[in-house]
């Protein structure tokens, strides 16, 4: 008899836990914020994902001080996207992102230093470079280089023709 309750206990049990995960699961809170790119100069356009399917209900959106409230939109898989554009007046430096998701169960979610905004564009390809051309040290170091060569070369066909007219060829 104490089996028979015992094994009736732990199938209530287990049916209650089985049937209230999907419910806990379909509601999950914010959990990972991403922005990308994570450097962006200003009026840049970020793409900020939110995992939590909380985040996919209607009023969820991201604020930060560097862009305008943007609501979330919801994709596949639990996650939801924002496209904030930066204001052109921002701070450069680093910034933080805040989630608020859902209406009626509010949660939020900060994720500090989320991005970091520059003042001007990237200049990409171009290795950081901000000169066109050779400087003076440039040239110096490559006719350095280039006298070392042919003083090397002159040395090396002196010694092969005194070597080759020993012999007498």
């Amino acid at each position: 008899m104490r089996t028979t309750r015992a094994l009736a206990v732990a199938v209530t049990a287990g049916a209650v836990v089985g049937l209230a995960a999907p419910t806990a699961s379909a509601w999950a809170d914010p959990s990972n914020i991403v922005a990308m790119p994570s450097v962006i100069p200003r009026g840049g356009q970020l793409t900020v994902t939110v995992d939590g399917s909380a985040c996919a209900a209607h009023g969820s959106k991201v604020t930060s001080n560097a862009f305008p409230d943007t609501p979330l939109k919801s994709m596949n898989g639990g996650t939801a996207s924002a496209n904030p554009r930066v204001y052109q007046h921002a701070n450069p430096g680093a910034h933080s992102i805040t989630v608020h998701c859902g209406t009626s169960r509010h949660k939020t979610l900060t994720k500090p230093d989320a991005f970091t905004v520059i003042h001007g564009g990237v200049r990409g390809g171009l290795g950081g470079s901000n000169s066109s051309g050779a400087t003076a040290t440039d040239m110096a170091i490559g006719g350095a280089l280039v006298t070392v060569a042919l003083v090397g070369g002159g040395v090396f066909w002196m010694r092969r023709r005194s070597e080759n007219a020993g012999r007498g060829v």
